[in-house]
């Protein structure tokens, strides 16, 4: 019995003895690998880097901005069955152990020892925990110190963290293969579906997938990814997530993976590198790329896609009413030449034409031949536009046969003919333009930019003629200056002397301006001049009421912050942008309130919690858990009134007559209530017309980037209508008729068209006029022609400073 007691004794003396000495061991452990490790506490505060996704105003992908393929989801929006599918293939005990589980070392430790010598890779018996500390904190090192530096961090982490917290960074950080990191990108492009759209065993796949993604591969292995989904899917049966009846039938389902998860993205390239920007300038390159943002912009995509397409159409007119400028190249023509073509490189800005080489030619067609061997044909009539360009003004003789145009050898840019069919295989003759342009349009109301186009191709050139380009507006201003005479007594139907102005500036050199037709025409009404773009009228009204009141409303309208007081910027000497223009015309027809162009709506953080709102109008009442047919919520209007409603109606009236009657008659075609205003400069550089419907403005603008003559018969007329014209066309063709909103204190009169007087029994040509109330007579009080005596405006009051201005200009 004595040495029994002395044997249990020694056991537990020997016991204390090695547990102290392993008690050691471990806190020495603890010791020398706990030193210099990272502090876990960041994890806290851990984002992973999540891509930016852009849409547009209804919803469609636009852009996707990222280093890394992820989709960020909070943990109370995973799908329990995804959670599962996971915890049951790699962590058995995760809501049990603190951390680390000690059984799984344990076993880890037996086979380890096991395979001692076979040469084959050590086995780890790591936890989610474990994962997280190893993917977000250390290396992928196959070391024990490695492991014993995971298990430290692990535990620590366990303390700082929920075990929801350790899981959502774990479900969203995981590499999944293919570029796929987190299980929202991974279900997107393995199934093309959302979480909450998988089955049983399509989760059951993406819990497979940590142990060796591309070993798992179900479009390579397909026989290796359906072993390992169906062991998931018995550890998540034993593990008590899905019934025996899910498991079966989980378990005979096909893996019917299909890559997906690149969504489609309309194509909107100039729009969105403005967005980008934007977005840079707001948030910095961290966020725009790992932050995860959602973005909501203001673009319409049918009006985006029919803006870049129309003004294309316009820009290849243009050119091709000024001739061919040649070949892209020439190459000689034997049995290598689809070789040759092949090598040739594809010139910027070619977008969906095709390069061909001319391989024959006789008196009706030209053959072409492709670099995948096809072959087409350009008949004759497809070449007569192709006259030789000698320059702006001066074409070659007429086409008579496709020889006048091409040789042998010739590498050219065509694209199939519309009207013809496939089998037919005729193409049509293509040139790049020179020329370029921009296309704004946007909600005059909100300024909500819905459409906004560059120019050609931003593969051609990433300037965006439409934001960064500074050019002369012409006559495209003048509105502006008619706005501030009718704010200083005048009326619409008041007369302005049409005759020669000339005036000496301070270095003894004349200015002489003239009209575009070079004839004067006498006493004419406001209302005639704005119509006909009359300069000599511009520059006398300007003069009447003094450049103060001119520069003042270039100001307010954002159109120019330091517009020179000289006569020739009431001609639109001054420089501004496309964007510029077209909001201030948005605020003639809004009724003269203030907006500001914006190209975003709204941003959200990874979590769906807005952090920028272009509109911040409060809105309680918006705020409803249901619709029960309760009236619609009134927002405050709480935009600043820049130009009276009653100036701006008098305006907007006057350039729908611009479009009825004068240099925008063109635009009639679309046959509804339209305004606006051509503007070219000087030797024809800058084409424009500024318009509007009563709910969309629209601007557009052409001119070569180096500036230059488009020729002595183009005007905004010829070049910039026609593509305005067309835009409206589309772009209205399903809307109403709307008139123009008529404000309180405005009376519509019947005048004569050309005098403006009342109109009388048996006149033609009449219209209503557009007079203020406030306005106690609607005939004319003389004629303005520069003499202060010959007319005084219609209100009581001073005229602004009407001394001699200086300047150089005249434009048109």
């Amino acid at each position: 019995m004595k040495r029994f007691a002395k044997f249990l004794f020694l056991c537990l003396a020997l016991g204390i003895f090695f547990g102290v000495i392993g008690v050691g061991a471990i806190g020495y452990g603890l010791y020398h690998f706990g030193r210099g490790l990272p502090e876990y506490d960041q994890l806290t505060k851990y984002e992973p880097p999540v891509m930016t996704r852009v849409h547009a105003a209804d919803g469609s992908l636009i852009a996707e901005y990222a280093h890394q393929r992820r989709l960020f989801v909070p943990i109370e929006t995973i799908p329990e069955i995804v959670k599962q599918a996971f915890i049951a293939a790699e962590d058995q005990n995760y809501y049990q152990h603190p951390g680390v589980d000690f059984q799984g070392i344990a076993r880890a430790v037996v086979t380890n020892l096991k395979n001692l010598g076979r040469g084959r890779r050590p086995v780890g018996a790591s936890t989610i925990t474990q994962q997280v500390a190893k993917n977000m904190l250390l290396t992928n090192e196959v070391s024990y110190e490695r492991k014993a530096k995971e298990a430290i961090l692990a535990l620590r982490i366990n303390r700082a963290l929920t075990k929801d917290q350790v899981l959502e960074l774990y479900l969203n950080e995981i590499y999944l293969g293919h570029r796929a990191y987190g299980v929202a990108a991974a279900a997107l492009y393995y199934f093309d579906k959302p979480l909450d759209k998988l089955t049983v065993a399509e989760a059951a796949y993406l819990g497979a997938l940590p142990k060796a993604p591309n070993n798992y591969n179900p479009f390579k292995y397909p026989e290796r990814a359906v072993d390992r989904r169906n062991y998931v899917i018995g550890r998540m049966l034993e593990d008590g997530y899905i019934t025996k009846e899910q498991a079966d039938e989980a378990l005979a389902m096909p893996l019917l993976a299909r890559k997906g998860g690149d969504a489609e993205v309309i194509s909107a390239e100039w729009f969105v590198e403005q967005v980008r920007r934007e977005l840079y300038d707001l948030y910095g390159e961290k966020a725009l790329y790992d932050g995860g943002l959602s973005v909501r912009t203001t673009m319409n995509t049918t009006l985006q896609q029919l803006g870049e397409r129309i003004l294309r159409e316009g820009l290849r007119d243009y050119d091709r009413r000024h001739g061919w400028r040649g070949p892209l190249s020439s190459i000689e023509v034997g049995e290598d030449w689809t070789v040759k073509m092949i090598k040739f490189p594809r010139p910027k800005g070619l977008g969906d034409w095709y390069m061909a080489v001319v391989l024959e030619l006789d008196d009706e067609a030209a053959t072409i031949g492709f670099s995948d061997t096809s072959t087409g044909r350009i008949l004759l009539e497809d070449l007569t536009w192709a006259r030789a360009y000698i320059d702006v003004d001066e074409r070659g003789p007429a086409i008579k046969k496709p020889s006048d145009v091409l040789k042998i050898g010739d590498i050219i840019a065509v694209s199939p003919k519309e009207d013809a069919k496939a089998t037919d295989k005729l193409f049509s003759l293509e040139q790049i333009p020179e020329i370029s342009g921009g296309l704004v349009a946007m909600d005059p109301h909100t300024g909500r930019v819905h459409a906004i186009v560059g120019g050609w191709s931003p593969e051609a050139s990433e300037f965006n003629r439409a934001v960064q380009a500074y050019r002369q507006p012409g006559s495209a201003f003048k509105p502006f200056v008619y706005a501030a005479a009718l704010d200083n007594g005048f009326t619409p139907a008041d007369k302005v002397m049409d005759g020669p102005f000339v005036l000496t500036q301070p270095n003894g050199e004349r200015w002489k301006p003239s009209n575009y037709s070079n004839r004067f025409y006498g006493p004419s009404t406001l209302r005639l001049g704005i119509e006909k773009s009359r300069n000599l009228m511009t520059v006398r009204l300007a003069r009447a009421i003094g450049m103060e009141p001119v520069v003042d409303y270039a100001h307010r309208f954002g159109i120019t912050d330091n517009l020179m007081p000289t006569l020739s910027m009431a001609l639109g000497a001054g420089e501004t942008t496309l964007l510029k223009l077209t909001t201030a015309y948005a605020e003639l027809v809004n009724g003269g309130k203030k907006i500001t162009p914006t190209m975003i709506d709204r941003v959200q953080d990874r979590r769906g919690k807005t952090i920028y709102r272009h509109d911040e109008r409060a809105c309680e009442a918006c705020n409803v858990e249901a619709w029960n047919n309760q009236e619609e919520p009134q927002l405050p209007d709480d935009r600043e009134q820049i130009l009276p409603a009653t100036t701006a109606y008098q305006i907007v009236s006057m350039l729908e007559g611009v479009v009825k009657r004068g240099t925008g008659v063109r635009i009639n075609a679309i046959g509804k209530p339209i305004g606006g205003k051509t503007g070219t400069t000087n030797d024809s550089q800058d084409t424009w017309f500024m318009g509007f419907s009563p709910d969309l403005a629209v601007g557009v603008y052409v001119g070569f980037d180096t500036p230059r003559s488009l020729g002595k018969k183009e005007t905004g007329s010829s070049v910039a209508v026609p593509i305005f014209r067309d835009f409206m066309m589309e772009a209205l063709k399903d809307q109403p008729a709307t008139p123009f909103r008529v404000p309180e204190g405005i009376r519509l009169v019947r005048v004569n068209q050309q005098t403006g007087e009342p109109a009388q029994r048996g006149d033609r040509n009449v219209i209503l006029e557009a007079f203020k109330t406030s306005t106690s007579r609607l005939t004319s009080n003389g004629v303005l022609d520069g003499s202060d005596s010959s007319f005084a405006p219609a209100a009581t009051g001073t005229v602004p400073d009407k001394t001699i201005r200086s300047g150089t200009g005249g434009l048109y």
